[in-house]
């Protein structure tokens, strides 16, 4: 039997056929509960590269005594007949699980081989876009961040919930609003392309710690500097302290007659981390004031949702055809978008329009 992935497996069942699988996952929360009925049982949250479920183990179903044993970052593999209920949402039935061998385990922290793909082409094309930067100072600080701290970015979420929640996330995050970021720049060509660059890349660089994820987990770790500081002023903090080592290089001086100088060139990189989530009341301590900060605000804002939108139509039911039922973060019923027309269609059944009157 093939084993799925987490994302694979609601997919599978989201048509509400039940199905038997095998997934490999992790453990990530435990908790016990208990009925109305005043019966004890266990929710366990489990995740892996790119998803999680939650199951339960009812008081009389013979899972329920194994789930006493569990424990945050058990690598497990679960087999069982799973469904969606409408309750409950996924559930299984006549559920086991076994741990994973050392090789198993390896193979499941590197996540699925898509997920694996995905996230190096998407740090390879950061890489090389940050080669792109004309500009030696924001080039270079770039290069020093991803030597310094690469490993750690590669493992980050890029959000505790709703949108790249998950290992890798931040890098997936990143590459496309790099992307974006490059092809605004290519349209409002008044645009500092370099800046977008670096902007983009810094901007969520705190979450190297607020949202870190160990290398043998998938769950988003705590820490004191995160909680007491947050992402905008750690991003902030970092830039700053790769400056100091960059002013300790003898090519520092050299760059002492270019225009902009590089105090204004470091200032206006802090700025777009500062400002990046747009308005006071989302965290930002001071608003957009330059055409790069707020079109890097526009450009993390609209990845966000992509994702988020996407995210429903891949795993939501639609409660009517083409209508999906209301998921969080979103307030509304999505729709499901209009599909392209084919280059290659018909473009009007034969029927050509009528010439304009002279």
């Amino acid at each position: 039997m093939q084993v799925l992935t987490l994302k694979e497996l609601k997919t599978l069942v989201g048509g509400g056929e039940s199905r038997e699988v095998l997934v490999h996952a992790q453990v990530d929360v435990v908790t016990t509960k208990t009925t109305k009925n005043g019966k004890p049982y266990y929710e366990i949250k489990f995740i892996d590269s790119a998803d999680h479920i939650l199951l339960r183990a009812w008081s009389d179903t013979p899972i329920h005594t194994q789930c006493g044993s569990l424990e945050k970052g058990h690598c497990l593999e679960l087999k069982g007949t799973f469904s969606n209920h409408e309750t409950y949402g996924l559930e299984a039935r006549e559920w086991g699980f076994r741990p994973l061998s050392a090789d198993e385990k390896a193979g499941f922290m590197a996540g699925s081989r898509e997920t694996r793909e995905r996230q190096e082409a998407d740090f390879q094309f950061i890489a090389e876009t940050v080669q792109s930067i004309n500009d030696p100072r924001l080039r270079i600080v770039c290069e020093m961040f991803l030597v310094e701290h690469g490993e750690r970015f590669r493992r980050t979420a890029a959000a505790k919930a709703n949108h790249h929640a998950r290992r890798g996330g931040l890098v997936e995050h990143t590459a496309q609003m790099m992307r974006s970021a490059c092809a605004i720049a290519g349209v409002y060509t008044r645009l500092n392309r370099d800046l977008m660059v670096a902007g983009v890349l810094f901007h969520d660089s705190g979450k190297l710690w607020e949202n870190h994820v160990a290398e043998d987990a998938f769950s988003i770790e705590q820490c004191e500097r995160g909680e007491l500081l947050g992402h905008i002023n750690m991003g902030i903090e970092i830039v700053n302290s790769l400056w100091r080592q960059l002013k300790a290089n003898d090519a520092f001086a050299a760059w002492k007659k270019i225009e902009p100088t590089s105090e204004s060139v470091r200032l206006h990189l802090l700025h777009l981390i500062a400002s990046h989530h747009g308005t006071r009341e989302f965290g930002s301590p001071v608003l957009p004031k330059t055409p790069e900060a707020q079109a890097l605000h526009y450009v993390d804002n609209l990845d966000a949702k992509m994702e988020m939108f996407f995210g429903v139509y891949g795993s939501a039911k639609q409660v009517v055809p083409n209508i999906y039922d209301r998921t969080r973060p979103f307030t509304e019923y999505l729709i499901e978008p209009l599909k392209a027309f084919p280059p290659d269609g018909d473009t009007a059944g034969g029927w050509m329009a009528p010439e304009p009157a002279e």
